[in-house]
């Protein structure tokens, strides 16, 4: 989406402070919060680096138990449908994590 409207807004010292850290906490842009809250969304914090240990972890265990249903379907010898299960559990899980702690949240406001 190409951007062609420019908008000019003034704020006082203490309000463009508080944009400048909101976005720096989120590692946005400030024009790109703004866009998010327009949309009635609610930018999360950027996480800490345990969460992205924590993700790397989830990761590899996640490809580890794919890994293992490939090889246990090809060989035939492990319940391949379950591990498979396991395998998808694990994904899930990221991607719960990732939505838990990443993803904006849209917000419920009035006037939109």
């Amino acid at each position: 989406m190409k951007r062609t409207v420019e908008k000019h807004f003034l704020f006082t010292r203490e309000e463009a402070q508080d944009l400048q850290k909101k976005a720096k906490r989120t590692c946005l842009s400030e024009a790109a919060l703004v866009r998010l809250l327009l949309r009635g969304y609610e930018s999360k914090e950027k996480p800490d680096e345990r969460f992205y240990d924590v993700m790397r972890q989830l990761s590899t265990l996640g490809n580890n138990v794919n890994q293992l249903a490939l090889k246990a379907n090809a060989l035939g010898f492990v319940d391949a449908p379950q591990l498979e299960q396991e395998a998808k559990r694990w994904h899930k899980f990221q991607a719960d994590v990732e939505r838990e702690f990443l993803r904006p949240e849209e917000r419920k406001m009035k006037w939109q």
